[in-house]
């Protein structure tokens, strides 16, 4: 007798938690609708944001849809980019302490 009373406790138990951990998931998701309609109202002034970029820029996450080739034309374009920028800042940093500079700094083109 005492066990048919323990287990009907238990699944007592196990129903109310069940009801408990169904009614905070249903806060949760009203929770959510209630951001995602805030959210939604904001999307409208993304278009204005686009246009002061400009039209020559990047939108932000664009690299994930491009095709390899051109990233890997973008990569090695400004890494070249940089490595100008890295041999300008040398020479001049040279030319001012008036050191000798290397050959491969100077410019023959």
């Amino acid at each position: 007798m005492i066990w048919i009373a323990l287990v009907a406790l238990s699944l007592l138990f196990y129903v109310l938690l069940g009801i408990r951990l169904f009614r905070q998931f249903m806060a949760t998701v009203k929770d959510l609708g209630a951001a995602g309609e805030k959210l939604g109202h904001l999307a409208p002034a993304l278009p204005e944001a686009d246009a002061a970029l400009g039209a020559g820029a990047e939108q932000p996450g664009s690299a994930i849809f491009a095709s390899p080739a051109r990233m890997r034309h973008d990569y090695h374009t400004s890494k070249s980019s940089r490595r100008e920028d890295r041999r300008q800042r040398r020479v001049q940093r040279r030319t001012d302490r008036g050191q000798p500079q290397s050959l491969g700094d100077l410019d023959f083109t």
